[in-house]
């Protein structure tokens, strides 16, 4: 009877395993527009078009950032971010190692060996003066995961580490769009450099002109004092502007994972990128394109996986536990009469906690919460981004073209005016004001180039740089090794798969 009693006791308690008592969980959903309010010619996308997978500043065709992006992977900054990304993976395996059982085993050898003329032994004693004493023994206890406890804490370590791999993927974005803003500011820098150098000779041709008026009695010592002020401030300023190259070519060598001491890049005076369209796509495939929206979704999910955590704390913990040895005196170990073993049950369940587990569930809700509006958050933090950039764009796009045209008309009146004041015609204040009026044309057509070009990086950021959500791991794929093949990955050893790269990585099937 009592033996019916025990077996349909854990049948009962082998059909509530497994028992969920997590919140069914559902991303929040938006209410998207059909397309983005910013206008502009990179607005125009076919679901075809797509940002360059992968290595996406390709498509601006510069080689030297290529080779520059193509080291970013040695960037310190980015190797601390994959070693987070590791360690959130071995989380991941250490909560999953509770739904298994644990075993242990043991082996212990003693021997003992006595006086002969201890007290009390008869001197016709036949026990043995040497004892010896081997045992052997192995331990188990598993946890039966009645409601889900061990599982959505695998779970949420699961998703955490989906969310590193999404943090990993950020940062290593961000890095690339940092690297090529900063190597625009540096070709930019370099063509002002240019500008200067030019303006200097040209500035320097226009006080021999006043110098020889001068001579000739038809000039002022005032036209010669002024002509000598515009050469010596534009050199002040280049020195100035040469002062930020060197900063802007530290910054590359940082970002690269070098020593800025003895880094350098040839001066290149052209225009730096080639500007393509870029596909915006639509709104709502934002979502699915943002590292870092799939990092806080997938923060929620492990949250509302600790939920079910919480939950279960409530209800009995049920273990098994047996153990199995062999001891014996001599070393007939293998003696079947020589065997102990042992088999049991426990079940605890939480009386009183003085409100414990009630403040974990409640801070688990409330976690979740948080999650969630982050989440939220950073949506909308993405769509801002993106028609940030978008408007930014087409600005700087008419802005540029502007400067265009006030360069073109202000190089005119500098050459006139100086034809004007040779001839005399006009004063020297008329060619100061027509040089400063087309130098400043020639810095705003270089700076809005360079400024157009980083908005066209920065949408592409914004957008996500070619990453997608399919890019993330599975939960299966972030346990860096099977636990029932000691010592293995999918690469071979554990310490020898590729760290920075979950793909090499996988569990073995």
């Amino acid at each position: 009877m009592m033996r019916s009693v025990r077996c349909a006791l854990a049948l009962a308690l082998a059909s509530l395993a497994g028992c969920d008592l997590a919140p069914a969980y559902h991303p929040p959903k938006f209410v998207l527009p059909a397309s983005y309010q910013g206008s502009g010619p990179w607005q125009v996308a076919h679901p075809q078009d797509q940002i360059p997978r992968g290595p996406w500043w390709e498509a601006y065709g510069n080689p030297t950032l290529n080779e520059l992006e193509a080291r970013i992977p040695q960037n310190p900054d980015l190797l601390a971010e994959r070693e987070i990304y590791i360690q959130s993976r071995d989380l991941a395996a250490e909560a999953e190692s509770g739904l298994y059982p644990q075993v242990a085993g043991g082996y212990g050898m003693s021997a003992n060996r006595q006086s002969p003329y201890r007290l009390w032994r008869s001197p016709v004693s036949k026990a043995p003066l040497y004892e010896p004493s081997v045992q052997i023994d192995a331990q188990a206890t598993w946890e039966i995961d009645v409601w889900d406890r061990i599982g959505n804490q695998a779970h949420a370590r699961k998703r955490l580490a989906q969310a590193e791999a999404a943090y990993l993927a950020l940062v290593e974005l961000s890095l690339q769009a940092e690297l090529a803003n900063a190597y625009l500011t540096l070709r930019g820098l370099d063509q002002t450099i240019t500008l200067y150098e030019q303006t200097i000779v040209y500035y320097q041709k226009a006080l021999d002109i006043t110098l020889m008026r001068l001579s000739d009695k038809i000039g002022s010592a005032l036209d010669v004092a002024r002509a000598r002020a515009q050469v010596s401030t534009t050199q002040a300023l280049l020195h100035d502007i040469i002062a930020q190259r060197a900063l802007a070519l530290h910054a590359i060598a940082n970002l690269i994972g070098v020593p800025a001491t003895g880094f350098e890049l040839p001066p290149q005076d052209r225009t730096p990128l080639y500007l393509p369209v870029i596909p915006v796509g639509l709104p709502s495939s934002l979502l699915e394109r943002r590292p870092d929206i799939a990092a806080a979704e997938r923060n929620m999910a492990a949250a509302n996986a600790e939920i079910g955590v919480a939950r279960a704390a409530f209800y009995p913990n049920l273990s098994l536990n047996g153990a199995f040895g062999i001891v014996d005196a001599g070393f007939n170990i293998v003696s079947l009469p020589n065997r102990m073993w042992s088999i049991g049950t426990a079940i605890y369940q939480p009386i009183f906690e003085g409100g414990l587990l009630r403040a974990e569930l409640q801070f688990a809700n409330s976690s979740y919460r948080q999650t969630r509006d982050n989440y939220r958050s950073v949506v909308l933090t993405a769509f801002q981004q993106v028609e940030d950039q978008l408007s930014l764009n087409d600005q700087l796009a008419k802005e540029v073209a502007a400067d265009r045209q006030a360069l073109q008309s202000t190089t005119q009146a500098q050459t006139l005016s100086m034809q004007l004041y040779t001839s005399g015609a006009t004063s020297y204040l008329e060619v100061i004001v027509a040089q400063i009026a087309a130098f400043q044309a020639s810095v705003s057509d270089i700076t809005g180039t360079i400024r157009l070009q980083q908005a066209s990086i920065n949408l592409v950021r914004a957008l996500g740089g070619g990453w997608s959500a399919g890019d993330l791991p599975t939960e299966k794929q972030t346990l860096p090794f099977n636990p029932l093949r000691p010592g293995r990955s999918s690469g071979g050893n554990v310490a020898d798969a590729d760290p920075g790269d979950w793909r090499s990585a996988r569990p073995d099937p």
